[in-house]
């Protein structure tokens, strides 16, 4: 703005205030390829929903797709993005819904502009490392495309402030429940392939016991079930990731 507006305004202070809030996910274990591309975040939800829920959601969504395909096989998996699949279509065609209303109402009231922020966009790259990551970036992109029309239309009492601040929330509450999905998704993979892995070892004790039972004398007495150590029990080790993948977006969800 030129310096001979009352009022000045520091962009770049609010979006690294914004910025600061960012969980610094670990990628490292990551082998996927990744479609660079550029955010361009305008209003303060997409903002900050970007920053809150972007990465921990493509972290869960590359355990599901990725790491648990190696232990559940193809079929399993592609039920459980089928059903993240809905949740994303079903929040993107709410927004379409909200945007398609919005220019009706610009169109039959003669708006011809839209209300602008003097606050810098949010501009970084960002790395898309799956489908679901993709899709959940267009709804972003979405409610930042909505964002300024419900602005506008409160502007011009078409919308009370009360209307315009419930379709903000229901919104906001509708991508945190798309990443909350992922979460519970993710979180029951895993469970699926602890249960896998248990049977496994399971059936390894048993291959290896019958073995030892063919070799064993007919006199030596086997001990019995009282007198088996703690250490004939299976191991229980943790998937990959798991603390990481499903407790950082929980952990950032207690602070929304």
């Amino acid at each position: 703005m030129p310096d001979t507006e009352l009022v000045r305004v520091d962009g770049s202070t609010v979006n690294d205030r914004i910025l600061a809030r960012r969980i610094k996910e670990d990628f490292r274990d990551v082998e996927a390829a990744s479609l660079k591309m550029m955010t361009h975040f305008t209003s303060a939800e997409a903002k900050r929903m970007f920053v809150r829920y972007f990465s921990t959601l493509q972290l869960n969504s590359y355990f599901i797709s990725a790491i648990a395909r190696t232990k559940l096989g193809p079929n399993e998996i592609e039920r459980v993005e089928g059903a993240l699949r809905k949740r994303l279509e079903a929040v993107s065609e709410e927004l379409n819904k909200a945007i398609d209303g919005a220019e009706v109402l610009f169109k039959n009231n003669g708006i011809t502009s839209v209300a602008t922020y003097d606050i810098n966009p949010l501009e970084i790259e960002v790395g898309i490392i799956s489908w679901s990551g993709r899709r959940f970036f267009e709804i972003l992109n979405k409610l930042d495309q909505l964002m300024p029309l419900l602005q506008t239309l409160e502007i011009h009492e078409l919308i009370t402030p009360r209307d315009a601040d419930v379709q903000r929330a229901g919104f906001k509450k509708s991508i945190r429940g798309v990443a909350a999905t992922v979460r519970k998704l993710a979180g029951g993979v895993s469970r699926r392939m602890e249960a896998v892995r248990a049977a496994e070892v399971a059936r390894a004790r048993e291959v290896g016991q019958s073995e030892v039972k063919v070799e064993t004398p007919v006199e030596k007495t086997l001990p019995t079930a009282g007198e088996i150590t703690d250490d004939s029990q299976p191991a229980t080790a943790g998937p990959p990731h798991d603390g990481a993948l499903l407790n950082a977006e929980q952990t950032q969800e207690e602070k929304v």
